[in-house]
């Protein structure tokens, strides 16, 4: 599984943020053809971002690029970028599995032979697009994750939009849901006030409880403390180790129970466990604990 504990936006008309986007060290990088560009510069920004997917080496950052929505400038960009071979497109404001289908299928008509094929990430950002998340998470094989953005969402809601996100905690779950069911991830919506430490790493706190895999960036500043929440404690690596240790003790015993200060050890306990240590050897944590 690829980690996307963050995924940084970078405008596709800014040469300065896209030459250095690898240094940052996000997960993955979002060379944005969307919000960040201006109708008017959007055929530069397209060309601008296919040369840097094309000459920039991007280190171990998943390339992602972030298109316009179908009912604009998708086709064009689709047709220019993926043949750049990004890893991922990022499908902003998608309200059905149509949405998505259709995006598919326009990939794989601009894909080259021998092409590895890129991958989907939906943005839910409308009540529609939340109100369809499993469908569109299960829309097609391409999808790999399902991420939130609340921004959009709360100007369709006529909502206010607040540091705390009470309006948006039902559709956050909605979209953890969702991708769990289709077994892909879910990625948390950007905290926008850059200068605000302590509200991104409590936002980010509740966004790891409650089941999100990954946090969108929109300032390389943010990167760290992003990690620091995702990335496995030296307390959560020393239980995970503590749980497989039960769950084998009790197979070698031939018995199909097995229990850990006083808890039963059933298969999600023991898939959680399993994923902690996985992230933590990914990370090179394990032995830090």
């Amino acid at each position: 599984m690829d980690l996307r504990r963050t995924m940084l936006f970078m405008p596709g008309n800014n040469p300065g943020m896209l030459q250095n986007g690898g240094v940052f060290g996000a997960d993955a990088i979002i060379l944005d053809l969307e919000d960040a560009v201006a109708p008017q510069e959007k055929d530069a920004a397209r060309l601008l971002v296919a040369q840097s997917l094309t000459t920039i080496d991007y280190g171990a950052s998943e390339k992602v690029v972030r298109i316009n929505p179908l009912d604009t400038f998708a086709r064009q960009d689709i047709k220019s970028i993926v043949p750049c071979r990004p890893d991922a497109i990022l499908v902003p404001k998608v309200e059905s599995p149509e949405d998505i289908q259709e995006v598919s299928r326009l990939v794989a008509a601009a894909e080259t032979p021998g092409q590895t094929p890129v991958n989907l990430i939906a943005l839910l950002e409308t009540p529609c697009g939340i109100a369809e998340a499993y469908r569109i998470a299960r829309a097609d094989k391409r999808v790999v994750a399902l991420a939130f953005g609340a921004e959009d969402y709360t100007a369709s809601l006529g909502a206010k939009r607040t540091k705390e996100g009470t309006e948006i905690f039902s559709a956050r779950t909605i979209v953890v849901n969702s991708a769990a069911a289709a077994g892909i991830q879910s990625i948390d919506t950007p905290f926008t006030d850059v200068n605000d430490r302590d509200g991104l790493l409590a936002d980010t706190v509740l966004a790891k409880q409650l089941g999100f895999k990954g946090k969108l960036a929109i300032n390389p500043r943010q990167i760290d403390d992003i990690h620091n929440v995702f990335n496995p404690t030296a307390h959560e690596i020393d239980w995970a180790k503590r749980v497989i240790k039960a769950i084998r003790k009790a197979e070698a015993e031939g018995s199909g129970v097995a229990s850990l200060d006083g808890k039963m050890v059933d298969a999600p306990i023991v898939a959680r466990a399993e994923r902690i240590l996985y992230l933590a050897h990914l990370l090179g944590l394990a032995e830090e604990a």
